[in-house]
This record gives C-alpha cells, structure tokens and sequence, in this order.
C-alpha cells in the first residue's frame, strides 16, 4: 500500500504521522463503571430522571419515548455529569453511546450502561464521542460483542477500544466543526417540528370545517367511507410457483407504506400477468389510495402506476365527484380512529364492512376539496424539502467525519500541534 506522504499505517489504519494510536484507556481520568441496577418508576417529588438504552437515539440524542425516574437511597453515586460518555453494554444496542448534556438535567445512568470519562488531556470527550459515531467504531463493535448467546461488550472490553489521537487541539478543532453540523441539524430537526405542528393544526382545522378557505361556503355532507370509494383487498401469488413473480406489476406490503411519503410508484417485488391472475390480487388504477388495515394501520399511499397489494391493505378507488388527495388527507387526520376500529386476536385488522362504515364529513364541492388537499400538499411539499435538505446536511457530516478522524483533512496548522 503506498502511504501519501506524512501518513502512517496503523492499528486503526492510515492517519497523519503526528498523530498516535491510544486506548481509550489510556485517556480516562478514572475506570469504566457500570450504571445503577434499579428498577423505573413514575415520577415522584425529589426523585432523579433516569437514563436507560432505551432513552438513547441512534445518533446518541437522550430522547425518552416517557420520561422514568429512579427511587433508590444512593442514586446520587451515579449521577452523570459534563465529560461522561454512557455506553450501551448488552443485547441489539450495544454499542449506541450518549454524552452527558447539562441541558438535559441532572440524570441517574442505568445498569446496562457503563460510563467513561475521557482525560480531556489525551482525549477530549467530544472528539471521543463522534469517534464512535463511525463505521470503523461499529465495525470494532460488530467484532468484540460477538459472543454466545446475546452480544456484549464490558467495561474492559470499552477501555480497549482503540482510537486515532491527534493533539487535545486539534482534537478540540474537529469536535467544534462537527458540532456547528450538529446544530445544523438540530435547528432543521426544530423547523421540521414545527412545520407538522402547523400542518396537524391545520388539518384539524381545514379538514372539519371548523375553518373555510376563502370563497366557499354551505353546508357539509356526512358520508360513510363505503359511499366515496370502492373498497378493494389484495392477495398474494402463490410463492411456490416462480411463474407468478418477477414480473412487471408493482406488488406491495405494508412495510415499504411507512417509508414512501404521499405518492409510491417502485415496489420491492413485481408479480406476473399470471400471477395476478391465478391469485386474488387486483390491478388498481393510478390514484387509488393504498390504506394498510393490518400491523401498522391506517398508513397510506397514492398510487402513481397501475399497482397490486398483498393482504394487508383495503385500498380505496376515490369515486369520480370526490377528490382523492382531499381523501387521503381526511384517513391521516382521522388515523387513531382507524387504529380503535381494528380488532383480531392473532392480529389486529380492519374488516372491509368495519372500514365502509367509517363516518366522513365533508364539502359536497369536489373544488372546496381538492382547495383543501392543495394547501396541504404545499405544506407537505416544504417538508420534504426541509428533510431531504437535513438528509443531505447529515451526508455532509458523515463525510466529515470520515476526513477530520482520520486527518485526511486537517483543521490546525502543523505548527500548532503539539503547541
């Protein structure tokens, strides 16, 4: 392999010269230490929260689905505070890692967590955090937890972790350009945030009459779903009989729904002309709304091809004098309604009937309708672009961190390092 001049091939590949390849060990001011094995508890006067794996995003964001609380006589020993990092120690998170933020209060850390707290002389916590953040990180993760039964990776194990170690400086250097991306990316997480509130409250709004657009007027209609749209199931060819896939006909499942935004067009799998024929799949027109009744219910797609479904949804064939994007708005608004109606003991499921007797209101005027469903969609369209915007800033970092980790790109004058 031929280095670029002033690199170096190392334990943890190819870095600057300059730069040393330490333990994390090497770099704590004391052991890694396990958290607080306690059980949660609903909040009382005095007691602390409680970080757990499950409060953690992917990105090391502490973001609980429900704030817990711990209630035990020496919780304040574990109190984590500015510099500790927590890593998940056992099952399918291990790995995932969070630093201590005072914005997010005093926090009690759990035990299936262990905690570390870098030098800020060999490593500076910051630059430790986005370190494990990388593919090369999760790479060393994948490798130590493998284990009989389920994955883990103790303290030791952590202290172990080997890591490119520039000087504190330029440390500090890559940890502040990184942290300008970061709040990059949670000023769009916060202009995202508030765009679907606007858009709920408007929903709540438009989609009740509670509120006309300008120029419209007279009375709704009440309706059952049944009375606007044609209720369609889907089926699933026969698996055995390689004839009926791989054909030309786009056939969904509820998964790829809850990630395809309003409109869906490219399916994971194609069923055959035969297919469709030998099964009790139905070809559905450009427009119908994909409505999944199983598993994850009421998430919704408009067509933009001709398409078939497996068993999972009741798509809707919007009749000609109501407007289908107003409809498809209308089942979103109302999708908590949809779950209530579900019933089953294998699993949950809406009935066609149960689905055609869903109570509806209305503008008799298809233009008031499509009026409505239009001001939405603007709202939908900015959005999206905010997320894909936050898409490619998230890209960006990702690139790099990949650069300034690995000193491919460096922030301080050479002059400086190890000033």
């Amino acid at each position: 392999m031929e280095l670029k001049a002033g690199y170096k091939l190392t334990d943890v590949g190819v870095i600057p010269e300059d730069w040393e390849v330490k333990p994390l060990r090497d770099g704590l001011s004391e052991a890694p230490a396990y958290g607080i094995n306690a059980p949660a508890c609903t909040y009382a006067k005095g007691l602390p929260a409680y970080i757990r794996i499950t409060d953690i995003t992917d990105e090391g964001v502490y973001n609980p689905p429900k704030q817990m609380y711990v209630d035990v006589a020496d919780s304040e020993k574990y109190f984590l505070k500015q510099g500790d990092i927590v890593f998940a120690r056992t099952g399918a998170s291990v790995g995932k890692s969070y630093l201590y933020c005072q914005c997010d209060g005093e926090l009690v850390y759990a035990g299936f967590l262990i905690k570390v707290h870098p030098d800020s002389i060999t490593f500076y916590p910051p630059y430790v955090f986005y370190f494990v953040h990388t593919a090369q990180y999760w790479n060393w993760v994948a490798k130590t937890s493998m284990r009989s039964g389920q994955p883990g990776i103790n303290g030791a194990e952590y202290g172990g972790l080997l890591l490119p170690c520039p000087h504190i400086a330029e440390q500090k250097a890559i940890s502040s350009a990184l942290s300008d991306v970061d709040a990059l990316l949670s000023s769009l997480d916060a202009l995202i945030a508030k765009k679907r509130d606007i858009k709920t409250a408007a929903m709540q709004e438009l989609l009740t009459g509670r509120r006309r657009l300008p120029g419209f007027s007279g009375e709704w209609v009440e309706k059952t779903l049944s009375t606007v749209a044609m209720i369609v199931g889907g089926g699933t060819p026969s698996t055995a009989e390689s004839s009926y896939w791989n054909g030309s006909i786009p056939w969904f499942t509820p998964a790829e729904i809850s990630t395809a935004g309003k409109y869906i067009s490219h399916s994971e799998r194609n069923i055959s002309e035969e297919g469709l024929k030998k099964s009790s799949a139905k070809l559905l027109p450009v427009g119908t709304i994909l409505l999944t009744t199983r598993a994850s219910i009421g998430l919704r797609a408009i067509l933009t091809v001709p398409a078939t479904t497996n068993q999972g949804f009741q798509s809707l064939i919007v009749n000609s004098d109501t407007d289908s994007e107003f409809i498809y708005y209308l089942l979103e608004n109302i999708q908590q309604e949809l779950v209530k109606q579900a019933s089953g003991s294998t699993f949950l499921e809406i009935s066609p009937r149960k689905l055609g007797e869903i109570p509806l209101r209305l503008p008799s005027s298809s233009t008031e309708q499509a009026a409505i469903a239009a001001v939405l969609s603007d709202m939908d369209a900015e959005i999206t672009a905010l997320e894909a915007r936050r898409a490619k800033v998230q890209a960006l970092k990702q690139g790099m961190m990949q650069e300034l980790l690995t000193g491919k790109t460096r922030l301080a004058p050479t002059g400086d390092q190890h000033g």
